[in-house]
């Protein structure tokens, strides 16, 4: 477990970089519907956000970092 958590890492933190330079690419655009992919890419970044701390977390948890009691 503790040898794929870097993998998903990388993965996520790939994720996160497109959605992010969607977002970026989305600012150029000026039409009727730049405001709602806006809002739908923020809720994406959040989310994989989350999933990137997530993963730290499980990481942490893996290598004895962090314990509980």
């Amino acid at each position: 477990m503790q040898g794929i958590l870097p993998i998903i890492l990388y993965i996520v933190a790939a994720a996160l970089l497109v959605v992010l330079g969607l977002g970026l690419l989305n600012l150029t655009r000026k039409d009727a519907k730049q405001a709602s992919r806006s809002n739908i890419l923020m809720r994406w970044r959040i989310g994989i956000q989350a999933l990137a701390v997530g993963v730290l977390v499980l990481m942490g948890l893996a290598a004895g970092s962090i314990n509980f009691g």
